[in-house]
């Protein structure tokens, strides 16, 4: 604060040694202070005594903007908690999930002993061996179900193998098992492509995006499966004809336990999201789709170089 009296003199108030003491540098605050603030005249028996210039306190524009930095403070401090709340949570989701894959492999483990023992012993039986060949093929998909499930909530092994014959097995094997109504468009590379992967948590991955289109489509339609590759990466795309997924929950679908069927426990995709992205290091998304047109899912997988 500085004082004008009726004479010209100034007089300084709470302001630095060394301001105080400089008539330039005081005539310069008070320009500055008349531009801030409307200065306070002061009159005696009608004539000007006294002019009052002040400025802005720096601790009440410091006292502006602590609520502001408490409540900024206070977001923070609360996202911090929200983090960690949904890190905890997914936490014990994937847990969860782990439990229950290697559960159901130890539970599928006891009766597929047993069935091993009996198809040993028709085989010394009147059977008619191709009925032993069948079981036998349905017994080494237990295994390989047993397998997977087992490998869930660890870190499998990853080998080096041509991802083409391997998508090229796994499509056959559904193809195989699918219904008439439901055609089939492969269309892979015919030089072999070598990843790192998983023989069959890949085909799973493939096997279990295949089987939700099919339901998709309601067992009724058309799935295509496209593999493309360039210097770095590999590309699958899989596509339906079936209802589409709304682009609002294209990011939801791969959720542990969401799911839009009137079934489900909504697994598939939220495993096969962690299979790719987890353990194959790629990446697995919705890339298109429409209302009653269908949907596409590709994944990618880098390639060995």
């Amino acid at each position: 604060m500085i004082e004008v009296n009726y004479k010209g003199d100034m007089k300084a108030r709470n302001l630095p040694e060394h301001i105080m003491n400089d008539t330039i540098k005081l005539r310069t605050l008070i320009e500055e202070y008349a531009s801030e603030n409307e200065p306070i005249r002061i009159n005696y028996d009608g004539e000007p005594f006294q002019t009052i210039y002040y400025g802005e306190s720096p601790i009440i524009t410091k006292m502006k903007y602590f609520p502001m930095a408490l409540l900024l403070i206070l977001v923070l401090f609360g996202a911090v908690i929200w983090f960690f709340y949904r890190s905890t949570k997914a936490s014990e989701q994937n847990k969860l999930w782990a439990g229950m894959a290697k559960e159901s492999a130890h539970q599928i483990g006891t009766p597929l002993s047993s069935l091993v023992g009996w198809t040993t012993l028709l085989k010394d039986t009147d059977v008619d061996p191709s009925y032993i060949v069948e079981m036998e093929k349905d017994i080494v998909r237990l295994q390989t179900i047993t397998e997977r499930f087992s490998k869930i909530g660890s870190i499998p092994t990853l080998s080096e193998m041509d991802i083409v014959d391997q998508t090229d097995k796994a499509v056959h094997y559904i193809s195989s098992r699918s219904s008439k109504l439901v055609a089939f468009d492969v269309d892979l590379p015919s030089q072999p492509i070598m990843v790192k992967l998983n023989e069959q948590l890949y085909a799973w991955v493939i096997e279990n995006l295949i089987k939700n289109g099919i339901d998709a489509m309601k067992g009724k339609g058309a799935i295509k499966v496209y593999l493309r590759a360039d210097a770095h990466k590999v590309f699958i795309t899989v596509s339906d004809t079936g209802k589409g997924i709304p682009k609002n929950q294209w990011n939801q679908v791969f959720t542990p336990g969401f799911t839009t069927k009137k079934r489900g426990w909504g697994l598939g995709l939220s495993l096969a999201h962690r299979i790719i992205r987890d353990y194959h290091k790629g990446t697995i998304r919705v890339s298109e789709s429409k209302k009653d047109k269908g949907t596409t899912f590709e994944i990618m997988i880098n390639r060995l170089k």
